[in-house]
């Protein structure tokens, strides 16, 4: 049995000071996987971002305080892949993958639409070239799990007010249209659905209002397995006893070994 879990922290030594690293001491995950650090290495020196038992590795963004995506490993990876090639995966430091013996764990961070036009076309665009590196995966003979803050949700289960929102960036059509073909067309399975079905099951919520106090969320943060370990799948949760950041770490178990 392998514990995975995902975790956009907006933020990783905010996260820090709030708890995180306690929490995921007492987790005893196999492999997590965070977006959205807001750092840069230099200034994660501090041995609470190296966590004890965990290979760890960053990827940050060129930008000081900006996107970024690490991840934590109990078993030493075969290999880290932090480069897809082109920005900005790249430069903001968007993609972190390790590969293990038959299988690879992935953290990707994609880009939000919401504020401005210029910012939903930079998503588009890294849409565009991702689905192209996705499709490129399924030919490897290898099995993929991806731990992504997607930034979209997929079904109208997946967010509170969806009504109001269908022209939003987050859950426009064309964004909806993409993880359609993620699973439809290229076969990856939402992993997390697999075993949770019901409503109000979200990851993410606006610091505006009241939207945590009344669950008045969005489920942004995804597990994306590959078909063959749809089958793995043993268990998916949502943890927000604590709040660390305005995403809450997803945890997924499956019945499977990590090994180099």
């Amino acid at each position: 049995m392998s514990k995975i879990i995902t975790c956009n922290t907006n933020g990783i030594r905010a996260a820090a000071r709030k708890g995180f690293f306690e929490w995921l001491r007492r987790q005893d995950a196999d492999v997590v996987c965070i977006q959205e650090t807001k750092a840069q290495i230099d200034q994660l020196d501090d041995s609470v971002f190296h966590p004890q038992g965990y290979h760890c590795f960053y990827n940050d963004a060129q930008k000081k305080g900006y996107s970024g995506t690490a991840l934590y490993s109990r078993v030493k990876p075969q290999r880290v892949v932090s480069s897809l090639g082109w920005d900005p995966a790249d430069s903001e430091g968007r993609y972190i993958q390790a590969d293990y013996r038959g299988l690879s764990v992935i953290s990707l961070y994609m880009p939000s639409g919401s504020s401005s036009e210029q910012a939903l076309e930079k998503k588009y665009r890294f849409m565009d070239k991702f689905i192209e590196h996705l499709q490129g995966l399924r030919r490897k003979r290898r099995e993929f799990i991806i731990c992504a803050d997607w930034n979209i949700c997929h079904q109208n289960i997946d967010l509170k007010n969806w009504r109001a929102n269908q022209k939003n960036s987050g859950f426009l059509p064309e964004e909806r249209a993409w993880l359609d073909r993620l699973y439809d067309e290229l076969g990856y399975v939402d992993a997390f659905r697999l075993v949770n079905q019901q409503a109000d099951q979200y990851t993410w919520w606006s610091n505006r209002g009241q939207a945590w106090a009344n669950n008045v969320g969005w489920r942004l943060d995804y597990q994306v397995v590959t078909p063959r370990l749809a089958e793995k799948v043993v268990s998916a949760d949502i943890y927000k006893q604590e709040r660390f950041s305005d995403h809450a770490p997803q945890i997924m178990e499956y019945a499977i070994e990590i090994t180099a």
